[in-house]
């Protein structure tokens, strides 16, 4: 038993299972203190997401609708993630989703270019605003969660402006995508007919598994990846051992940033959300990759799984009844999961400390017998 708590993959699932309990407990007591007499029927509401429904059919409909927005997540945390492996903390992440939710929509709805274009362009948008901070993170020594978040207000507004020619006449929103360029859609390959026929259920849901995957070989098979987290540990240590710590920065974020404009691509190009282009705050899809990255282990494949958990509960707080209880109270969850991960790492820590001192002692125990 002790064996098999002292591995660190074991220790990530109690450590994220203990922040889920932790966390759903605060959102529980949050809820009494609203209004109790709802409070369980209104925690089971948000477990239940789409589960809500009576007919079969239509939890599958909605269980497509929480998959398209946890495929964009997934590739938010992994942007973060990515990054945290060279030991940078890429809260950038927001304003390259917002880069290429920007370049996405204007390829599809001003220069009506294909699908493939727009990825493409979402890709190159968000990689280029996180080469930005890594540059200045390693010529300049100019911390990366500041210059990563003027960026993300930089992109907001600069793609409000950029957007402002396809809107909408009688709403800030962009135009519907599917009636103004149906080639810019994300081919759904038949999946859709597995969700009750959902238009919006597209290839982004595999392929950011597939980015998860990809992302998991490439850091713990290839030499790229030891060079990355290397860099992460001992960035001086990996400069003297003749590896390019400040390419690998650059690097490390161009590849971050293209993750999470990726993820933006993935949303928009489904045509399930429309850009308003008067919003005043960063979309929380980048901030929100930060649980899913911590609650998952700092591991890819513990990070598919996590992301569908926060988009889950967030997608269960909009079933709330609305005239008693906020439906950001999922998002309240997801802010105390957030919290809690922070103290993951020392209960990996103290965990591991336990399982060294009961080994020793049974050593010595064995030594004296």
């Amino acid at each position: 038993m002790r064996k098999f708590l002292s591995r660190p993959a074991v220790q990530s699932i109690i450590a994220a299972l203990l922040c889920i309990l932790l966390g759903l407990l605060v959102g529980y007591v949050a809820l009494l203190i609203i209004n109790p007499a709802g409070a369980t029927e209104a925690i089971v509401t948000i477990l239940k997401n789409y589960f809500t429904y009576p007919t079969a059919a239509a939890a599958r409909k909605y269980l497509g609708n929480t998959l398209v927005k946890a495929a964009p997540l997934l590739m938010c945390a992994l942007s973060i993630q990515f990054c945290y492996q060279v030991g940078l903390f890429n809260i950038g992440a927001a304003g390259q989703y917002v880069a290429g939710a920007g370049a996405a929509l204007f390829c599809a709805l001003s220069l009506n270019l294909h699908w493939s274009i727009c990825l493409l362009a979402a890709i190159a948008a968000g990689g280029i605003f996180g080469a930005i901070v890594g540059f200045l993170k390693a010529y300049l020594n100019v911390n990366e969660v500041i210059s990563g978040i003027m960026l993300n207000w930089i992109g907001l507004y600069s793609v409000n402006m950029l957007l402002t020619g396809v809107k909408e006449v009688a709403s800030p929103y962009t135009v519907n995508l599917a009636n103004t360029n149906p080639g810019a859609i994300l081919p759904s390959l038949g999946l859709d007919r597995l969700f009750s026929n959902n238009k919006y259920v597209t290839v982004a849901i595999p392929l950011s598994i597939i980015f998860a995957i990809l992302i998991k070989i490439v850091l713990s098979k290839t030499v790229f990846g030891y060079e990355i987290r290397a860099t992460g540990i001992a960035r001086d240590a990996a400069k003297y051992s003749g590896m390019k710590e400040k390419r690998n920065v650059i690097v490390s974020l161009f590849i971050g940033g293209a993750l999470a404009g990726t993820g933006a691509a993935f949303l928009y190009l489904t045509g399930y959300e429309q850009w308003s282009v008067t919003q005043s705050s960063v979309p929380g899809m980048g901030f929100n990759g930060i649980a899913a990255t911590f609650l998952g282990g700092l591991d890819p494949i513990g990070t598919i799984f996590s992301s569908y958990f926060i988009q889950h509960i967030t997608s269960g707080g909009s079933y709330l009844d609305k005239n008693i209880y906020p439906s950001q109270i999922s998002d309240f969850i997801s802010a105390i999961i957030i919290y809690l991960c922070g103290f993951v790492l020392f209960f990996k820590l103290f965990l591991t400390s336990v399982m060294k001192k009961k080994n020793t002692k049974t050593e010595g125990e064995g030594g004296d017998r």
